[in-house]
Formats: C-alpha cells, sequence, structure tokens
C-alpha cells in the first residue's frame, strides 16, 4: 500500500482525488487550512490534518511523522480576477508554497510530486487545440504563478532528482457519479455550477459574458473535463512518476461547448429555465480554448469516461440539487465526518 499526501485535499478537485486514491487502495492523508475545503469533503477513514503549508516548521514535522511515496499538491489561491487586484499575494503565495511543499518531500527522501496547474499559462493560445508545446504567455498572475511553480520544480528535479509533473486543467466540472462530493466554492466562478444555481433559484441570473464571438453561436467555447476524469489522471502520473517519468500534461476533455451549449444543457438535465442575460464580453477572454489531451492518453492510456457534456452537467446537477447549501455547515463546522479521524490540533 502506498501512502500519499494531498496538500488541498478537502478542495473540490483535490477531495474527488482523495477518493479516487482510497478506492484503489492507497493510504492519504489530507492538509488543508479549510479557508476554501470543506471538512465535510474528505471521505471518511482519511486522515485531515488542518494547518496552514506555510508554516514551516509543522510542515516539516508532518513529514517526518509519516513516509510520504509522493505528493499532490493542490493547495493554492486560483481566481483569476481576484489575482488581478492581488498580484503580489499569488506570485508569494502560489509559488513559495508550492517550493515550500517541494522542499519538505525533498528532505523527507519522498521523490514524487504532482503539482495541480492550469490552462491559464497559455494566455491567448496560438493554435487550437492547445498541446503542450503551445506558446506559454500567462494574462493573469494566477497563471504567471503555476508558470512560476513549474520552473522551480523543474530546478528541484535537476538538482535534486525530484520526479514531479504538472497537470494544466482546462475547466474542471461535475461532481462524482455515486453523489459522494460535489463542487462548492464561494464565491462561485464557473459556468455549469452558476448555471445550475440560476435554475435553482439560488443567487442572482447568470451573466453571459459577450455573445459576438466567431463561434457556433457568438459564445465562448471551452473545454469542460469531469473532476472524476480529473482525478484518474492524477492516478494514473503518480504511477508513472514512480519510473521516474514526468512532464507536463494538459489535461481536457478535446471537445468545446459554447456558453449556450451549457445552458441548455443545464435546461435539459434539469427541466428547469435558466435565468440569464448577456453582458459585455471580459477583457483577455479568448473565444475559444480546446485541449489536446494526446499526449496524456499516449503516455498514460487515460481517457475521459464522462465525455459528453450532459453526462458531465447530469453529475453536478444531481450533487448541487440535493446540496443546494453545499456541504453541510454543522458538518464541516463540527465534528469530523463519520469514521475520520480528528485533525490533529494547529501548532502555536
Amino acid at each position: 500500500m502506498a501512502r500519499f499526501l494531498v496538500t488541498g485535499g478537502a478542495g473540490y478537485v483535490g477531495s474527488h482525488t482523495v477518493l479516487a486514491l482510497v478506492e484503489r487502495g492507497d493510504d492519504v492523508v489530507v492538509l488543508d487550512d479549510l479557508s476554501q475545503g470543506h471538512r465535510g469533503a474528505v471521505p471518511p477513514g482519511v486522515e485531515l490534518i488542518v494547518e496552514d503549508i506555510a508554516n514551516t516548521r509543522r510542515l516539516q514535522e508532518i513529514f517526518a511523522s509519516w513516509h510520504f511515496d509522493g505528493v499532490l499538491h493542490f493547495a493554492a489561491r486560483s481566481l483569476v480576477g481576484e489575482s488581478m487586484r492581488e498580484p503580489l499575494l499569488y506570485l508569494s503565495e502560489n509559488v513559495s508554497n508550492t517550493l515550500r511543499v517541494a522542499e519538505a518531500a525533498i528532505k523527507s527522501g519522498c521523490k514524487r510530486f504532482v503539482l495541480s496547474s492550469t490552462a491559464a499559462l497559455f494566455g491567448m493560445p496560438d493554435r487550437i487545440p492547445i498541446d503542450e508545446d503551445s506558446k506559454l504567455f500567462p494574462l493573469s498572475p494566477y497563471g504567471e504563478s503555476k508558470l512560476m511553480a513549474e520552473k522551480g520544480l523543474e530546478w528541484a528535479h535537476k538538482i535534486h532528482g525530484l520526479h514531479w509533473s504538472a497537470l494544466r486543467y482546462f475547466n474542471a466540472a461535475g461532481a462524482d457519479p455515486k453523489g459522494r462530493l460535489g463542487e462548492d466554492h464561494d464565491p462561485e466562478t464557473h459556468l455549469i455550477p452558476l448555471a445550475i444555481n440560476a435554475a435553482l433559484g439560488i443567487g442572482s441570473e447568470l451573466t453571459v459574458f459577450g455573445d459576438k464571438y466567431d463561434t457556433i453561436d457568438g459564445t465562448a467555447v471551452r473545454d469542460y473535463v469531469h473532476v472524476t476524469d480529473l482525478a484518474d489522471a492524477h492516478c494514473r502520473i503518480l504511477d508513472r512518476l514512480e519510473a521516474g517519468h514526468g512532464g507536463c500534461y494538459n489535461v481536457g476533455n478535446g471537445t468545446g461547448y459554447s456558453v449556450r451549449q451549457v445552458i441548455d444543457a443545464v435546461e435539459r438535465v434539469s427541466g428547469r429555465p435558466v435565468p440569464h442575460r448577456i453582458g459585455p464580453p471580459r477583457a483577455g477572454d479568448p473565444p475559444v480554448l480546446v485541449a489536446s489531451n494526446e499526449r496524456l492518453r499516449r503516455d498514460t492510456g487515460w481517457s475521459p469516461r464522462y465525455a459528453s457534456l450532459d453526462d458531465i452537467v447530469s453529475t453536478a446537477w444531481a450533487w448541487r440539487s440535493s446540496h443546494p447549501n453545499g456541504f453541510d455547515d454543522a458538518r464541516e463546522k463540527g465534528s469530523p465526518p463519520e469514521g475520520a479521524a480528528a485533525p490533529l490540533a494547529q501548532a502555536g
């Protein structure tokens, strides 16, 4: 049995990946400060350590207490708009915290490291679909912070022999098909949950940013990859790193859907209208962002199991409609999930 540390494992993609690791028989320890994650998202039986990864002393203690076979690093600030208002915060926290975790891993003898990265590295892409050799030109401090983190990990590989990979997500979407986990952000910024919230009457109507793009219906086209498929990609990359292989991989469906197509899918799945209005386009928004996932397919045998838009929306709708307030407040703020170990006390 392998043991993995998952930072940010109480968050959206992190928790689904933790679930995938547990289901294949791995031992998992989650490190999360719960500033964005949810205690209720940590699967039963998984050790949860509530701590800020910027606490270097505590981080070193954690690596000294367990032998980890690998690290999956999800913990990060991830809002593009916020990064445009707080650039130094994003650049300092995302980069330094990634390197803190990598350094602790190296010192403990842990040689496998998977970074949660982003398609925001590509900015305005020079070709569609976007492959790993496309030009890297982030248009936000968030994207820049992830690029800097990748560069730091490459130096850790060259000098310390760290085997690392970065998975550059496009648009993570959907929820656990068995309904155990889902997407619960505050604030919510992703299109599919915003459209579902609008259909449920939660919050305000959906704003469509622009309808005059040169696309199939005038609205922007994006690549949506199911969060369970993302989790599967992380597991496969961990196995690949055991043999010393690394590198960066784009993780997307390979198919683009427009904003209007997403709205139509939510209405089709839910049987409810999605109240929406047309707003002005956002500065710097590319008309089309679609991934090439050929390298990931070739190197790991990965392929999306939930590839259709209706499959993605159906799982998201099932979870959100049964959890209109997200993860239960009492469960999150009170005791840990049934069967889970109590969190360790925070260092003073």
